[in-house]
């Protein structure tokens, strides 16, 4: 993989993710709930029972949240370069949809690891997890495709 290639899914998977976070933070605000990722992956890390300061924890649940990001896209872009999908718009929905499920499995599983459940409402949450994904798809793609 060449550097304008590393460049290109880095820069895509930031902006992705960064779109879908903005989202989360703004269904969060509007509903009054705690739909904001970075904030309940500290939370789960805090009742993993991971031993670091809090401010620590908040860095490493941000890093994490990006480099999730960074998995999908990175997925995303074999599938395009060995024509597994096609690089288009519907197959972006489609990879967003898939990464929605994904994540909300894995936050299925985290929040049953976790000693304790946070107080939300878990319904919205992976609601707007996936819409937030399929957001992340779009983008992802959109920015991806700008490198071409």
């Amino acid at each position: 993989m060449n550097f304008d290639i590393l460049l290109q899914i880095v820069i895509s998977s930031i902006a992705a993710t960064s779109l879908m976070t903005l989202f989360s933070y703004v269904v969060s605000a509007s509903a009054r709930e705690l739909y904001k990722e970075p904030v309940l992956l500290t939370y789960i890390l805090t009742f993993l029972g991971i031993e670091a300061a809090m401010p620590v924890k908040i860095i490493l649940a941000w890093l994490l949240h990006y480099l999730i990001g960074l998995a999908f896209v990175v997925a995303y872009h074999y599938l395009w370069v060995y024509d597994v999908l096609e690089m288009s718009c519907p197959v972006a929905f489609l990879l967003g949809s898939i990464s929605g499920i994904i994540g909300i499995l894995g936050w299925i599983v985290m929040f049953t690891l976790s000693s304790k459940k946070p107080n939300i409402d878990f319904q919205g949450y992976y609601l707007q997890l996936f819409v937030a994904h399929v957001i992340f798809g779009i983008a992802a793609f959109a920015v991806y495709k700008i490198f071409i």
